[in-house]
Parts: structure tokens; C-alpha cells; sequence
């Protein structure tokens, strides 16, 4: 069972959970713009990576823990998601930021703005807005001074493959790990024969193995 944490932040309180592990290297895991920390995909990645050996810590943006369904706007998320790490930063010797989608866009900016951190993981990059045609900018990703790793859908919407190929080549230690046929979640259709926790296997794997050889 994962341990309950409450993350203090300049706006009030949120909640964690940690999963601890043998590994001194920890995960920073934050979920998208529409789901919690408790939701099924967290969970399962949560644990995955846990049993892999890598401690876990999931938190729930401001918005979220109120029960609202739009997100903070991003000086708020990002607040939010510092906090969660200097919490996390008093159990692990080095910290991954990973995220779901907008968790992982804002884990880009506080590494951007100069938070020291081993590495960034997004799982599914909202590189094209919802309802957007035109890319977000990334430009802040130069700033981060860390590895990267974007693992990314072939049938993801909104991070299609001629679009995110080209940021990973050109951003310095970047690595793109592709989940064939799988949407912005990595649901993949029916035909492949994949089950999803097959796929969300994949997942916790590719990182695992990114993480180890940092």
C-alpha cells in the first residue's frame, strides 16, 4: 500500500502517495489534465516502476484535489508541481520528473526554470493543443540540461509522429520510445491482440530501462 503524503504548497495542501523502493533514484509522477493520481493508468504505472525497483510518487494538482474538472492555470500547476518535488527530494537522492500528457509538459518547465532533476519522462506529450492544429512552442525545452525521454503513441493525436520526431532530434540527450498503435493513453485497437496492461507493461519497461542507465 502506498504511504499518504500531504504536500504543503504556497496555495494550501495536496495529496501524495509514495511507494517506496530499493532504488535511490525516484520518479516524480504527474497525471494528465484529466485524471487523478488514483486513476487506474496512474496506479498501474505507479506500481509497475515500484516493483521495477524505482520509488514512486504521485500528487494531485490543485484543481483536482477540489473535485473541479479544469485545470489551474499553469503558475498554480507549477507551483503545485515544485512543492511535490522538494517533498519528494526529502526521500530519494535524485529525482525523474515524469508526467501523463500536461503533468509531464509541466514537469518540462520546472526543469526549464532550473530545478536540478536526473531526467524528464512524458508519457504522450500534448505537443498540439486540444482542439489546435498549429504546435505548442517548446522552445523551453532546450533549457532543460537533462535526459529526456518521450514515449509516444503512433495514433496519438496530439503529438503525431512528423510532428514530435523533430523536437526529439533536435533536443540534446532526448530519446523517443514509439508504443505502435497506441493513442494519446496507449490504448491500442482490438485487432493488435494487446491487452492494455500489456501495453502500460511496455511503458513501465522502456522507462525502467531509460532510468537505468542514467
Amino acid at each position: 500500500m502506498p504511504e499518504r503524503v500531504t504536500i504543503a504548497w504556497e496555495g494550501g495542501t495536496v495529496s501524495g502517495r509514495f511507494v517506496p523502493a530499493n532504488g535511490s533514484t525516484g520518479v516524480l509522477l504527474a497525471h494528465g489534465a484529466g485524471l487523478g493520481q488514483d486513476h487506474e493508468w496512474m496506479v498501474y504505472v505507479r506500481d509497475g516502476l515500484a516493483a521495477a525497483g524505482i520509488p514512486v510518487m504521485t500528487f494531485d494538482y490543485p484543481y483536482m484535489e477540489a473535485g473541479r474538472k479544469a485545470p489551474n492555470p499553469a503558475r498554480i500547476l507549477l507551483a503545485c508541481h515544485r512543492a511535490a518535488l522538494a517533498e519528494l527530494r526529502t526521500r530519494v537522492v535524485r529525482v525523474v520528473l515524469a508526467g501523463k500528457s500536461m503533468g509531464g509538459r509541466m514537469g518540462s518547465h520546472v526543469a526549464a526554470d532550473g530545478e536540478d532533476v536526473a531526467g524528464l519522462v512524458f508519457y504522450g506529450y500534448p505537443l498540439v493543443g486540444v482542439g489546435k492544429t498549429e504546435p505548442r512552442d517548446v522552445s523551453h525545452l532546450a533549457d532543460v540540461g537533462a535526459p529526456m525521454l518521450f514515449v509516444q503513441g503512433t495514433r496519438d493525436r496530439m503529438a503525431p509522429l512528423d510532428l514530435i520526431e523533430p523536437v526529439v532530434e533536435s533536443t540534446p540527450d532526448t530519446t523517443i520510445h514509439i508504443i505502435e498503435d497506441g493513442d494519446h493513453s496507449f490504448r491500442v485497437l482490438k485487432r493488435t491482440g494487446r491487452e492494455p496492461f500489456e501495453v502500460l507493461d511496455e511503458v513501465v519497461a522502456a522507462t525502467a530501462d531509460w532510468i537505468s542507465t542514467l
